[in-house]
């Protein structure tokens, strides 16, 4: 059973991500938090698996929440809910911790599947949230730098791998568009990020575009 804990001003997003969530068998609310301050408090006392999470709140925001309850809990698995004209609080949100940006208005099995795939240690993206994401970063990093450091001796099948998690694909979509296991796609990705320096997967689908 994943343990969720649902974070957002409106009462009413709350109630619908509940009825949601308890609609299927794996999916277990365990509280509720209206802002960033009561998020963190109740992330200690609940200690919940994955953490739905609003960024724009009053009082405690969403980005300050999730660094807080990561302080204390690391393990925590926090999905940002965002909207369209979020941009500015993407980067620091991901800076914060957040392992997946999924918009509000994701179809119900986007959100389970998103919510899912966290508890199980990967990253779910919204794909034209990600883009969007790989878009900014790679035309920052087209301001004058020092020379780039040679690129890593990659496969052919990391190769491969890197350019669909580059599209914004997911671990169970990159193998079955490779034809490979989900086990065998993660091996491929967490290589990939130790071979790239890459912190997680926005840097390492950043990577990926700008080669």
């Amino acid at each position: 059973m994943i343990r969720v804990l649902l974070v957002d001003d409106q009462r009413l997003v709350r109630a619908g991500l509940r009825m949601l969530c308890e609609s299927v068998d794996d999916l277990d609310v365990v509280g509720e938090a209206a802002d960033g301050a009561a998020a963190v408090r109740l992330a200690e006392q609940l200690r919940p698996d994955v953490v739905l999470m609003d960024l724009r709140m009053p009082g405690v925001d969403g980005t300050t929440a999730t660094a807080r309850i990561l302080a204390a809990r690391p393990s925590a698995r926090i999905v940002v809910l965002t909207t369209f004209d979020d941009d500015e609080h993407l980067y620091p949100a991901l800076a914060a911790g957040a392992c997946g940006f999924l918009v509000k208005d994701a179809t119900p099995q986007e959100l389970l599947d998103g919510v899912r795939r966290a508890a199980a240690g990967d990253s779910p993206f919204t794909p034209a949230v990600l883009r969007r994401l790989v878009a900014r970063a790679v035309l920052a990093e087209r301001a004058p730098a020092a020379p780039a450091a040679p690129p890593p001796n990659l496969t052919a099948r990391e190769a491969e791998v890197l350019a669909l998690v580059g599209a914004g694909l997911s671990n169970p979509e990159v193998a079955a568009r490779l034809g490979l296991g989900v086990t065998t796609v993660k091996t491929h990705v967490a290589n990939l990020m130790t071979k790239t320096g890459s912190a997680n997967r926005v840097q390492l689908a950043v990577y990926a575009a700008g080669r």
